[in-house]
């Protein structure tokens, strides 16, 4: 019977450079343990700057060797993003790893400074643009990786290419599951890229299954759902913070990951477990809806990967900004 990947198969990361997004708490706060345990250089990267820094004291206490700093980073906000992206070329001549973990759950339709549904410019478009504004640092960088954290929920997600920003008759889970979908549909179409150019980057995705954290604690259903009350109910269900991370670490750090995989829990419909391999649904597959998120997001943020342009996919829409 094959060992379950867990914490202890995580590799020494002496030397190298990790950045984290929305670090402060639940899933990427124990990332961040996890892999600043083992040596890396942690740059905890989250919008609110006092509870990053509370974040990298607990670390800390726990791992006074470790290197743990932090940055702050809005990614509701591109002008917030394109702040953080300077800082790390500025202060980083490489970067190994980049999380992207950050996400929410908005209960009511919000549009952010720059006219984005917040949803989205949250978990995907604040992603998708930070990424490409320090993706310099990663193609410099051997064996590189970013790694992009998508949900279960993704196989509920529909690309509302006609409405991105949800317009017309918005709902929050739809807006959700949209941008968990979307994280996939970036990570394969950023591979696809990666790969045609030679890069030493692999773009790679995990999901966490079902977590109790803090995560859309603020909305009725979510925090209903995940009460003490109901918890001899829903264990089966639901799994600590540091076993959903366990996805994320793996596909940032096992040896034998390569580009394009997508990692998640290993037991009843993903919902807990250990990390293992698993698939995301046909949609994601999509090359045309990946190219058309692709050409949408870069025309929406402004921002254009240094890697040249892809071969347009047969049949594939160029699609323009909504």
């Amino acid at each position: 019977m094959a060992t379950r990947w867990s914490e202890r198969e995580v590799p020494d990361q002496d030397g190298r450079t990790a950045v984290i997004t929305g670090a402060n708490s639940g899933l990427g706060f124990e990332t961040a343990r996890i892999l600043a345990r083992r040596n890396m250089v942690v740059v905890l990267a989250c919008r609110d700057i006092g509870k990053a820094d509370e974040a990298r004291d607990r670390i800390l206490a726990e791992a006074p060797t470790a290197s743990v700093r932090t940055l702050g980073l809005d990614l509701c906000s591109q002008a917030s993003v394109r702040r953080a992206a300077v800082r790390i070329m500025r202060d980083h001549a490489r970067v190994d790893l980049l999380i992207n973990n950050a996400g929410a759950v908005i209960r009511r339709r919000e549009v952010t400074e720059d006219g984005f549904e917040k949803t989205l410019a949250t978990n995907h478009l604040g992603a998708f643009a930070f990424t490409g504004q320090i993706m310099e640092r990663l193609l410099n960088t051997p064996g590189s990786r970013v790694v992009t954290v998508s949900s279960v929920g993704h196989k509920r997600g529909v690309m509302n290419f006609d409405d991105l920003h949800f317009a017309h008759g918005y709902r929050f889970n739809h807006a959700y599951f949209q941008s968990k979908l979307a994280n996939l549909l970036f990570t394969y179409e950023l591979q696809r890229r990666l790969a045609a150019v030679g890069a030493p980057t692999i773009a790679v995705a995990a999901h966490p299954g079902n977590a109790r954290t803090a995560f859309g604690a603020d909305q009725l259903p979510i925090r209903i759902f995940t009460s003490p009350r109901l918890r001899l109910l829903t264990w089966w269900m639901l799994q600590d913070s540091t076993t959903a991370a366990l996805s994320i670490v793996r596909a940032a750090v096992d040896p034998a990951a390569t580009g394009g995989q997508y990692y998640g829990p290993d037991g009843r419909n993903e919902w807990t477990g250990h990390p293992v391999q698993v698939q995301s649904i046909p949609q994601s597959h999509d090359a045309n809806a990946q190219q058309r998120l692709w050409e949408l997001s870069e025309q929406m943020t402004g921002v254009s990967y240094p890697l040249g342009d892809r071969p347009t996919a047969p049949g594939a829409h160029h699609a323009t900004a909504m």
